[in-house]
């Protein structure tokens, strides 16, 4: 049934937002977490990966080169992941917010929450794109 849900709101991701990235090898990181669902607002247990820039999150953990993403998040569009224990009231909640979205998660324990929160920062400050071409100024051709 989910399935069909899935299939009938678009809400699997396509191949391009995930093409070149090994997430069966060598992640960032790697682990459960409970996710709230974006649209039925249930808590399910996913497994995820970080990995070159994208948070991709899967049923169960036994992926490889042929499994399919349940969904993924290119960090580098996200502004800021916290601690979100007071909006939940959760232990080990956080959230991981961009302009038009807020994602909230649940970590097994304080360790594993503050471990994916420096992750997912380190990634985000490795992948953004908050200073544009436009933006970058040559300072030695204006003198």
């Amino acid at each position: 049934m989910e399935n069909l849900w899935r299939a009938a709101t678009g809400q699997d991701p396509s191949p391009e937002d995930y093409s070149g990235v090994e997430f069966w090898s060598n992640p960032e990181r790697a682990g459960w977490l409970t996710k709230q669902g974006e649209y039925i607002k249930t808590w399910r247990r996913r497994w995820f990966v970080l990995k070159q820039g994208k948070l991709l999150w899967f049923k169960d953990s036994h992926i490889t080169r042929f499994s399919t993403p349940r969904g993924v998040v290119p960090v580098g569009t996200c502004l800021t992941v916290k601690g979100a224990e007071d909006v939940l009231h959760k232990p080990c909640a956080f959230e991981l917010s961009s302009n038009q979205d807020t994602m909230y998660f649940v970590a097994d324990s304080e360790k594993e929450k503050e471990e994916w929160i420096n992750s997912i920062g380190r990634s985000i400050v490795q992948h953004s794109r908050s200073v544009t071409d436009s933006e970058i100024v040559d300072y030695v051709s204006r003198r």
